[in-house]
């Protein structure tokens, strides 16, 4: 039971330290909805989309109201679109014909966003893989709440370089299609390696075939949270600093775990898992370049910051195992820059670089996260960033992933705007010297030699 004590402490988070429940997101299979004839498909997806889906906004409000505690989205993942329609689309256009009927179920049913447009080729493309990857540019330029997601390699696999040479050029074509919006469609994109199959986390959420029918995911936030139990015990030792990241962890995970229940029992559904992730968001107090430097770094980016950043995740982790037997997803600290203000005054003051995020992403939750770069850095100059990722989390068995904005019309120096949780950008510069006949070589990086457990 919760005593009174610990609800005055989380209504103290709430209403002062930025503690959320991000998203709820349902989880949505579409396997049942497959058919030859693409209207008869798109006919299918719609109709189960609205039906499940129909209560979990109202449902999501109603716990809000009830316990006090912010939900600030309400989110939906489908099975990943290349394998559902795939026995129907014959074109990269067919497959966007799916993304609008997304798109407009994801309207009818008042969801902030939908996840699943979406295609796993860690060791190689199918016929529809490609045709869906190569829609992707078409299919986020005409929605406004599909987000699209690939899977480019895991620690099994290796990494397919055809299609991390393939999504370079797609980054920049969407990036051209959405120009008069900020290049917005980049902000909705993300390629994996690693991909778990239960993330509740946009833009890479997808409902992987190991789920179930229908399954309730919870994303909690609370880099407030965190940072501000650090400056209670500031300048002690860092066993006293594990225990109280670990300690803070476990509360904020027992709020999630809360709202997930509820969520489960109120809509009928199963309940899935609670990824406890420190995402940021671009208001003041809630950054998790903020508690890197209430552990003791001058600014983000300073020597010292991968190894602060390292055991900030793990003892995140720590915490919230304990407080729920499904902790999953991508659970850790997040490091986007557009959406976390230290990080983008870091960006700024010049002491955060692509080279140091990419190692600080050997040991947090995900990867290069939210970057804006020159609009004329070439396709295999990207495809290259996102090889060195695939790379890192091929390697260290853990997900990584990039997401990259080349802002037309923008070079370092000039922010681009984007609004609500997406925030805002500063142009980071990125290494020109060309590492096109490397991208160029087909084929596969192999799965390194620690794969083998079998």
């Amino acid at each position: 039971m919760i005593n009174i004590y610990e609800v005055h402490e989380t209504n103290e988070m709430i209403m002062h330290e930025n503690l959320d429940v991000r998203t709820i997101t349902m989880g949505i299979s579409l396997l049942d909805c497959i058919d030859s004839d693409l209207d008869k498909l798109n006919a299918n997806i719609y109709e189960k989309i609205t039906r499940l889906a129909r209560d979990l906004v109202k449902t999501g409000r109603e716990i809000e109201d009830e316990f006090g505690i912010p939900i600030v989205n309400k989110r939906i993942s489908v099975t990943p679109v290349a394998l559902v329609g795939g026995a129907a689309c014959k074109t990269p256009e067919d497959f966007v014909t799916i993304a609008k009927t997304l798109d407009r179920a994801a309207e009818e049913v008042g969801v902030n966003f939908l996840g699943g447009y979406s295609a796993l080729v860690s060791k190689h493309m199918t016929a529809a893989d490609e045709l869906l990857i190569r829609s992707i540019p078409e299919a986020l330029a005409n929605t406004k709440l599909v987000c699209a997601s690939v899977n480019l390699g895991s620690t099994k696999t290796g990494i397919n370089m055809d299609a991390v040479r393939l999504m370079g050029t797609i980054i920049k074509q969407t990036a051209e299609y959405t120009k008069d919006d900020g290049c917005l469609g980049c902000a909705k994109l993300v390629v994996f390696c690693n991909a778990p199959d239960d993330n509740p986390f946009m833009a890479g959420a997808f409902h992987g075939v190991t789920e179930g029918d229908c399954v309730i995911n919870v994303g909690v936030s609370g880099p407030g949270v965190v940072k501000h139990a650090l400056e209670s015990i500031h300048g002690q030792d860092f066993e006293t600093l594990c225990e109280t990241i670990k300690k803070t962890a476990f509360k904020v995970t027992r709020v999630g775990q809360l709202v997930a229940s509820e969520a489960s029992k109120r809509l009928g559904v199963k309940f899935g898992i609670i990824d406890l992730s420190l995402a940021p968001t671009p208001a003041v107090g809630d950054s998790v370049s903020d508690i890197l430097e209430e552990m003791g770094l001058e600014t983000t980016g300073c020597p010292g910051t991968t190894a602060a950043l390292a055991l900030l995740n793990d003892q995140v982790k720590k915490g919230g195992v304990m407080a729920s037997s499904y902790v999953g997803g991508l659970s850790g600290a997040f490091i986007p820059v557009s959406e976390d203000q230290g990080m983008i005054n870091a960006v700024r003051n010049g002491s955060l670089t692509i080279e140091k995020l990419e190692a600080m992403t050997c040991v947090c939750s995900v990867g290069l996260d939210m970057l804006a770069i020159p609009g004329d850095v070439a396709a295999s100059t990207i495809s290259g960033i996102i090889a060195d990722e695939m790379a890192i989390g091929m390697v260290n068995q853990k997900t990584t992933a990039v997401r990259v904005i080349p802002v037309i019309g923008k070079d370092v120096g000039d922010t681009v705007e984007f609004g609500g949780l997406l925030g805002t950008a500063p142009v980071m510069p990125v290494n020109r010297k060309s590492c096109e006949e490397f991208i160029s070589r087909k084929g596969c990086i192999p799965a390194p030699i620690h794969s083998f457990k079998n």
